[in-house]
């Protein structure tokens, strides 16, 4: 008897336990990490999870159509990314759908009207020279400066070593005093407590500014003149004047229109609000200072003095110098003209006041802030430059309620189609089932560990198209099993027995799934490079389940056969096993039958013959 050879079909079939031990070390390990990282649960989407998607669409300024590009389109979703999480929204989603259009998916649990703000304030930031402000609509009384008016007497000085710019955090809700500093960090002497003050009102800031202050008309005498006497005279003045005169800051709808159509260089209105919430109204003088100047911008409690919560910046080089000349020029104004205005989207955020030149690059701005106020000041001040201008187009929030709703009839769908798949594999396969059953039950394990994984690891959300695509997978996984089975019983029918017909059927079985599968996943990776938003989770799991269906095929449901087929309920073809040749239609093998006997030898005649 020659023995078989030693190759890998012989290995495959004598040492299946070595596959199977392969993919339930990969199983303990990838289950250990889920349970180590603390992220048990898959993370869920907007629709199932609850939360608000926001659209955005670009809209270019006049004249600059060519400015909606893939560059500045992917800056801007880079932007408002950081921007969202700055909020501390680790689970935010943003991303370009087509080419001018950016959705913001934003998870429950998060301040939505704030995050909005965020991501929808998105106009140049610029620093303004203050030329005139006073309190706007029924609580106008005159023309005081703002820190008449009930705003929070910051300052802005240079050096200061006291101060920490990177000092310890407070916990949320810690108040800064008033008179807190704004400081530039650069000299090692400590700067006297009113060296250099500003106002700002306590509120999220955008981009830093860069500011002019002769158009801020301030006398040679150093006084502050009234808005009236700080015209020039020329027509753009006398517009802005009448701008000025006429606004209500208090109405929503003048509000949004101060200051349109005014460019950097340009003069103009706008509105704020100071830290008592109530609106003032600004002249402004041309921008000095571009938000894209400011390099970087962070909030810290200062621990070694009273000023609590401030806003630390960073300019670049160039921003440096600007904002160097700028303060310079400020400081040797009387209030309000010696102010400059943080302006995002025409609005006023913050409005601090210098009395010295800030040359070395780094200032803090300090004053009534809480934690909140701060960050978001600093995050508007570090994030606050968009290449463009968006709008929304649609805003779509989702309960938790009706996202759990979903995630329950998606579940129950998932479990309708699974139960239906068993009953089908109980039918028709029998005992074979058990193999296909604990496949499928591999298949599904191996998938929500990872999908917990890939959630804190890569940011993948389980949403309900995503779910839809889990379902769909149970048919591509019991379909693999289907056609390994049918080629098995195909050998048997063939007359073979269990054993070799497991081995004999298992290379064309394996042609005819991977090639199966590699349609399967070419066509979810296709859908996931050209679409977007929600329907790239379906094109992710249904792609991500693919893969597994080739890794539990290998690695579980054959060599899982080829020891049941060592059993003698399979290898017998017991009538339960799903191997019974009866039912498979096996036709027994001919017999062959006896001759009858010839006649004893005779004469024979010839005509016979």
């Amino acid at each position: 008897m020659v023995a078989p050879k030693k190759g890998k079909n012989a290995s495959a079939q004598s040492k299946p336990g070595r596959s199977l031990a392969l993919i339930l070390i990969a199983i303990v390990a990838l289950t250990g990490g889920m349970f180590a990282s603390g992220h048990t649960t898959p993370r869920l989407g907007i629709d199932l999870a609850g939360g608000t998607s926001i659209t955005l669409r670009a809209v270019p300024e006049a004249g600059q159509e060519s400015a909606i590009n893939k560059t500045n389109m992917d800056t801007a979703v880079e932007i408002m990314e950081r921007r969202v999480n700055g909020l501390g929204v680790s689970e935010a989603e943003v991303q370009t759908q087509g080419d001018r259009n950016i959705i913001v998916n934003i998870p429950k649990g998060t301040n939505s009207k704030e995050a909005r703000q965020q991501v929808g304030t998105t106009a140049k930031l610029y620093f303004r020279p203050v030329v005139a402000t006073e309190l706007s609509g029924a609580n106008a009384t005159g023309s005081p400066s703002p820190s008449e008016t009930g705003g929070a007497s910051d300052k802005a000085t240079d050096g200061a070593t006291d101060k920490a710019t990177d000092g310890d955090k407070a916990t949320d809700g810690d108040k800064a005093t008033d008179g807190d500093k704004a400081t530039d960090g650069e000299k090692a002497d400590d700067t006297p407590s009113g060296s250099a003050s500003a106002t700002t009102q306590g509120r999220a800031a955008g981009d830093a500014l860069k500011a002019d202050p002769s158009p801020s008309g301030a006398k040679s005498d150093g006084t502050s003149p009234s808005p009236s006497e700080s015209a020039s005279g020329d027509a753009a003045t006398a517009k802005v004047q009448e701008q000025y005169a006429a606004l209500d800051c208090t109405d929503g709808n003048a509000r949004a229109k101060a200051g349109d159509g005014a460019k950097p260089a340009d003069s103009m209105v706008a509105c704020g609000q100071n830290s008592q919430g109530q609106w003032q109204k600004y002249i402004l003088g041309p921008a000095a200072v571009d938000g894209t100047e400011v390099d970087e911008a962070e909030a810290v409690y200062n621990t070694q003095t009273a000023a609590g919560w401030t806003v630390t910046m960073k300019f670049t080089g160039k921003g440096s110098e600007k904002f160097a000349d700028i303060t310079g020029q400020l400081a040797k104004n009387q209030s309000p003209q010696n102010q400059f205005a943080i302006v995002l989207d025409n609005e006023v955020v913050s409005d601090p006041y210098v009395s010295q030149a800030l040359t070395g690059g780094n200032a803090e701005i300090s004053g009534s802030f809480d934690q909140e106020e701060a960050q978001g000041l600093a995050n508007m001040l570090s994030y606050g430059a968009l290449p463009l201008t968006f709008q929304e187009d649609s805003v779509t929030t989702v309960t938790a309620a009706l996202g759990g709703e979903q995630l329950q009839a998606g579940l129950i769908a998932g479990a309708i189609g699974l139960a239906l798949v068993v009953l089908y594999l109980l039918l028709y396969y029998r005992g074979l089932s058990f193999i296909a059953v604990a496949s499928l039950l591999v298949s599904a394990g191996l998938t929500y560990v990872i999908m917990a994984l890939l959630g804190p690891t890569i940011g993948f959300a389980l949403n309900l198209p995503a779910v839809c695509g889990a379902i769909v997978a149970i048919g591509i996984t019991a379909d693999s099993f289907i056609v390994y089975f049918e080629r098995v019983r195909d050998e048997i029918r063939e007359g073979r027995t269990l054993r070799p017909a497991v081995e004999r059927a298992w290379p064309r079985a394996r042609r005819t799934i991977l090639v199966s599968d590699f349609v399967s996943f070419l066509a979810a990776a296709v859908l996931f490079v050209v679409s977007v938003g929600k329907v790239q989770g379906f094109a992710f799991t249904l792609g991500l389940t693919t893969l597994l269906d080739v890794v539990v095929v290998f690695l579980f449901t054959k060599p899982l056969l080829t020891l049941m087929a060592r059993r003698k309920f399979f290898a017998s073809g017991h009538k339960w096993s799903g191997f019974d040749p009866k039912s498979l239609g096996v036709k027994p093998p001919l017999r062959r039958t006896r001759r009858p006997s010839r006649p004893a030898a005779g004469p024979v005649d010839p005509k016979e013959a």
